[in-house]
């Protein structure tokens, strides 16, 4: 029988909570923490402007964000990042306060100047925060900035963020059973195997289909990419050469970048393997289609999507706030109940306990069916201890981007 919390906090964590700016409020029957910031501040002279993917740009979000923080009005700007990062360049962010920016484009927008760092002790939850944002590993990652752990600070100090995360996820290739076999579907190669001709689909940002097409070279034996996330001149020609072959021999049906298109391609039947997101894959699964997310042998493609205060704001402070909110309770259950991860360990505390074993611990469900999700299902991949032990690379801001643009849309124009 599913499990409803009371008031989840201990005694003494709720003093601890309470002395870093925390307030308790209470959300859907249950108390949760709900921070509006580390410091006592007034925002109701504020306003909260916000740009980024639908993942996190989301109405009752930024709804429930202004009720708790008293900000006087919140707007958000959905949009792709090739699309939002120029938006946030040309006008130095005057339009935006927050850019809720994937970790490896962080680079682009600092050296644009756009990016105010905030200082780590400004965010209360964010000592709740997990090993996998504080601890680098440069015996599985390399050296460099190989690790969103090394991506996120503004310098080795660890002092102010250039980055705040917000949600995180393992992508991995989204497939259908009734064309696609387990064995064939756990390796990035299947998404360019000649038996799913015509029926395969790509993402068409190049920071995320470069690394998978990396990896299914190296387990081919056609390369030897030692970091996928950042290659060399000399290994982009090798990829953008294989793939454009593949294209023009009909290996894709789409090469995607939106969400919806990518559910009603796969529900449709019209593509059955595809490099996908988790959520899309469940997406799938509630229109009746059965789908499952491989786990593949090469590891997962790593990321995570943050908060970057921009520099010109003058609603710094609710940027800040906002920033502090997203690793509460209320956002990050969305986020988790749709099958993303949140970087603070405290979720366990907010979340009921039989939906965050189903999503965190890898246990089965609890309940009625939901989107898909039946009683003594399992999620894909297992537990986040277990997905996060099996990353084959993390995101990241290649040297020679430009160099790789220019390859990228050679293979989008062939």
């Amino acid at each position: 029988m599913a499990r409803t919390h009371g008031f989840s906090l201990s005694r003494r964590r709720l003093m601890q909570v309470a002395g870093a700016g925390m307030a308790v409020g209470m959300i859907d029957g249950r108390f949760l923490p709900t921070t509006v910031g580390a410091q006592d501040v007034d925002l109701s002279g504020q306003e909260l402007r916000t740009i980024g993917l639908s993942v996190t740009v989301q109405d009752r979000i930024l709804e429930d964000f202004k009720a708790k923080s008293g900000v006087k009005g919140t707007t958000g700007t959905a949009a792709i990042y090739p699309d939002a990062t120029p938006k946030v360049i040309t006008g130095k962010g005057a339009e935006f306060d927050v850019y809720e920016i994937i970790g490896e484009r962080v680079p682009q927008v600092v050296d644009a100047g756009v990016v105010k760092p905030i200082p780590a002790d400004s965010i209360a939850n964010w000592k709740f925060a997990r090993d996998l944002f504080n601890t680098p590993d440069p015996e599985r990652f390399g050296e460099g900035r190989t690790d969103i752990s090394r991506q996120i600070y503004e310098d080795e100090t660890r002092t102010n963020l250039l980055m705040v995360p917000t949600v995180f996820n393992f992508d991995s290739v989204g497939y259908l059973p009734e064309f696609v076999e387990d064995e064939a579907a756990n390796t990035w190669v299947s998404i360019f195997d000649d038996k799913f001709k015509g029926k395969a689909a790509l993402n068409v940002d190049p920071l995320i289909s470069m690394p998978q097409i990396a990896m299914a070279m190296n387990t081919l034996g056609l390369s030897e990419v030692k970091n996928p996330g950042n290659l060399s001149d000399a290994e982009v020609d090798e990829a953008i050469k294989w793939v454009i072959e593949k294209k023009q021999g009909g290996q894709f049906r789409s090469l995607w970048g939106d969400f919806g298109e990518l559910v009603n391609l796969m529900a449709s039947k019209e593509v059955v393997v595809a490099d996908a997101w988790q959520p899309a894959v469940m997406a799938v699964k509630a229109q009746g289609v059965e789908c499952k997310y491989a786990v593949p042998v090469e590891g997962y493609r790593a990321w995570a999507i943050g908060i970057c205060a921009i520099q010109e704001s003058p609603n710094y402070d609710a940027a800040v706030a906002y920033a502090n909110y997203w690793l509460s309770g209320p956002p990050a259950i969305t986020v988790s109940e749709q099958g993303y991860y949140s970087p603070v360990t405290t979720i366990q505390e907010a979340m009921d306990a039989d939906k965050y074993g189903f999503w965190y611990e890898g246990k089965p469900w609890v309940g009625a069916e939901d989107r898909g999700i039946k009683e003594g299902d399992l999620r894909d991949g297992g537990s986040l201890a277990d997905r996060s032990a099996a990353i084959g690379v993390w995101h990241q801001w290649p040297d020679n981007y430009d160099y790789l643009i220019e390859r990228w849309d050679e293979f989008l124009n062939a």
